[in-house]
């Protein structure tokens, strides 16, 4: 069933775009994920311009992420406290993101620019989770093999104004969670990113959080960035396309519930390493897409008037 969307200014096949938020919502509740960084690329291969898959493709981390954390709360994994911290650096970041993504727009430039931050960010991150995950999942595998202690201290834990995190069993400095927040937060802005693929590894290696409670609490701090990111992209530019967001979140929040229930069934390190690939998979298809022969060489669009 063929739907014209009136602010992309493009038809999609309706069911498509079902199938497409059904999958990154299974992979929210699976991960701990928004799913962003997957949800924006599909958006671009099927015909969305990418201003638009960026803005749009928010409102469907938030209901996938909603349905995520309601799932994780019933298992009691959600740290709030340090999903505040992390919150409120996500929120300074996404506004410094909002103000560059109108520059980048205004230059002509912001398609090239979401192209290689996702090539860039998912290619180091999905490399870097991959090899960490791997070396646990052999580590486990042998018997007698040192156990890696979930706690460990770093340079992370020697920084001041440290605060307790009760839930996740952590005493340490709110500025590493604030500059992550704050990093996620402007990633969510100029890629349409729930920022989860760096968040999660960020918050179990750099923090030294468990893992039970990183997914969940990824998710609540992605939850009301990306709502602050679409709530401003729809007053800045215009390019939240309420239709294809309805239709995307018809199917993330179904399939969020179905990731949850598949996720708590699966190890730490397989889910790490699922992960990994998913990332690399992504990163591997944008990256042809930059460099394939494009089929049109020239196209024209109309601009909106400042």
């Amino acid at each position: 069933m063929q739907l014209y969307l009136p602010i992309a200014e493009v038809s999609v096949n309706a069911i498509a775009l079902v199938g497409i938020g059904g999958i990154v919502g299974f992979l929210s509740g699976l991960f701990g994920v928004g799913g962003g960084f997957l949800i924006t690329p599909l958006l671009f291969f099927i015909g969305i311009p990418p201003a638009v898959a960026v803005a749009t493709g928010s409102n469907q981390v938030v209901a996938s992420s909603i349905s995520g954390v309601l799932a994780q709360l019933k298992r009691k994994a959600v740290d709030f406290r340090m999903g505040a911290v992390l919150l409120g650096g996500g929120l300074i970041g996404s506004s410094v993101g909002i103000w560059v993504f109108r520059k980048l727009s205004a230059a002509g430039q912001v398609d090239l620019f979401v192209q290689l931050s996702y090539v860039l960010f998912l290619g180091v991150v999905g490399l870097m989770m991959l090899q960490e995950s791997l070396r646990a999942l052999a580590r486990s595998r042998k018997p007698g093999a040192p156990i890696r202690r979930a706690h460990v201290h770093t340079w992370v834990h020697g920084m001041p104004l440290k605060m307790k995190f009760r839930t996740s069993g952590l005493y340490i400095s709110v500025i590493p969670p604030l500059v992550i927040g704050a990093f996620i937060g402007f990633l969510s802005a100029v890629m349409g990113v729930g920022g989860g693929f760096i968040m999660v590894p960020a918050m179990i290696y750099l923090l030294g959080m468990p893992t039970k409670v990183v997914i969940g609490t990824s998710l609540f701090q992605i939850i009301f960035t990306t709502a602050f990111t679409t709530v401003m992209h729809a007053v800045s530019s215009q390019t939240v396309d309420l239709m294809l967001a309805l239709l995307l979140i018809l199917g993330g929040v179904v399939g969020a519930q179905f990731g949850a229930r598949v996720g708590v069934k699966l190890r730490a390190e397989q889910l790490r390493i699922l992960l990994a690939l998913l990332v690399l998979a992504v990163c591997a298809r944008v990256a042809f897409d930059l460099v394939m022969t494009p089929e049109e060489f020239y196209s024209i669009t109309a601009g909106r008037l400042p």
